[in-house]
């Protein structure tokens, strides 16, 4: 096999990090050739002295200067700003990987797609919020895209196997994150220190409380749509704490195939690197002994009103699902900055996606604009609401979990 290339956005976050350590230790098929922060320029600068990229780009302006300074003298291009993003999504790489948080991840994705022929996709309000655009820009240009979820990877294999006439339903798991027990009226005290201590996966701040409110399995079921053109009505949750089962299929006849691996995002992006051949690596293998307990029920929605939430965005579609993400990622940021709690993430969702709808977004611009609008409406409300009770301060213990970027940048409002 030749070397790929690797196109890396979002490379000092969680999956980053781990993206890296893979292609370390895989030098005979993968190589490093791009790489993007939003302005973690210190730990950037740490992966293009190990990797020697040709292209870097950070958001942070300040952060660019120092890295250009840094490396003045190596063969390296340093960009600033959503133009290096896009270039180093666009750079023509074997395979890109999107790794990169939020909404702001969309343009550059769309830009990987016409230039790469593998993406592979660990953001999931990329196709939330242009899922439409994004795959039928993929079919226009003859790209693969590869989802990096353990739950959309399972169903990428599961569906992959399957006669897709004999398939009745695709069922996404759940883990239930840190509250699937904790007393309904306790959650309203819950701080983001406790939100972010997944209890299985360890990922950054932003989707650890995506998985405290289950809005990550909203936004996932919107994801399964687009991804795998499934009818939303085919689509359900089930919760799963052992985190052991990622996916099932329904068949027609009533029977249940089921994919099942060890909760470690290695194994999906080892899988995309590898792709189209097998993985070679082999992280943790299910023993038959940690199979012994499998449990699976449906959500409550009451516990859970963030999942309801994304499934009527889903259902009403339009702007509702650009709605959606947009209100989520303000909200997720004003709690983990202390602004609002636990429980008004989904009551401050709720309120913006009772507003009037903007006009269905078709367009990379109108879907730009729909978000924008919505995150001003948002923060508008939320710069007229009451001050945050004692229960919404945040630690030093919090701060030290935000080990994405942007989680980081929330935090620092």
């Amino acid at each position: 096999m030749s070397i790929r290339s690797i196109s890396l956005l979002g490379a000092t976050g969680s999956i980053g990090a781990q993206v890296a350590d893979l292609v370390a230790a895989s030098p005979e098929t993968c190589q490093l050739v791009a790489l993007s922060a939003d302005k973690n320029d210190k730990d950037l600068l740490a992966l293009a002295r190990r990797f020697r990229p040709r292209l870097l780009a950070v958001n942070d302006p300040a952060a660019w200067q120092r890295l250009s300074a840094a490396l003045a003298d190596e063969p390296v291009e340093v960009l600033c700003g959503e133009e290096g993003q896009i270039a180093v999504a666009a750079c023509g790489a074997d395979v890109v990987i999107v790794a990169a948080v939020g909404m702001a991840a969309l343009a550059p994705a769309l830009a990987a797609v016409e230039a790469s022929p593998v993406v592979a996709l660990a953001n999931k309000e990329c196709l939330v919020s242009g899922g439409a655009l994004l795959m039928a820009a993929a079919r226009t240009h003859a790209c693969q895209i590869l989802p990096l979820d353990s739950e959309h990877h399972a169903i990428f294999q599961l569906l992959a196997e399957a006669e897709r006439a004999h398939v009745a339903g695709v069922i996404l798991t759940a883990s239930g994150g840190p509250f699937l027990h904790t007393d309904l009226d306790a959650l309203r005290t819950v701080t983001p220190a406790q939100a972010v201590r997944h209890p299985v996966w360890s990922m950054g701040a932003k989707i650890s409380v995506d998985s405290a409110t289950m809005m990550n399995k909203g936004l996932e079921l919107i994801e399964a749509q687009h991804l795998f053109g499934l009818a939303p009505a085919t689509l359900s949750v089930l919760i799963h704490p052992q985190a052991l089962i990622h996916a099932l299929i329904e068949f027609a006849d009533g029977s249940l195939r089921a994919q099942l691996a060890a909760p470690d995002m290695r194994v999906p992006l080892a899988a995309a690197l590898a792709w189209p051949e097998p993985s070679a690596h082999n992280f943790a293998a299910l023993k038959p002994g940690a199979l012994q307990t499998l449990e699976l029920s449906p959500p409550d929605r009451s516990r859970f009103p963030c999942l309801a939430l994304a499934e009527a965005a889903q259902k009403t579609g339009g702007a509702a699902p650009v709605v959606l993400n947009a209100a989520n990622e303000e909200a997720v940021a004003a709690f983990l900055c202390g602004r609002i709690g636990f429980t008004e993430i989904a009551e401050r969702i709720a309120a913006q996606l009772d507003a009037p709808l903007p006009p269905p977004p078709h367009t990379l611009a109108e879907i730009v604009e729909c978000d924008g609008a919505t995150r001003r409406a948002f923060r508008q409300r939320l710069d007229g609401a009451r001050s945050p009770g004692p229960h919404h301060k945040t630690t030093r213990d919090t701060r030290d979990t935000l080990d994405n970027e942007k989680d980081r940048r929330a935090w620092m409002g």
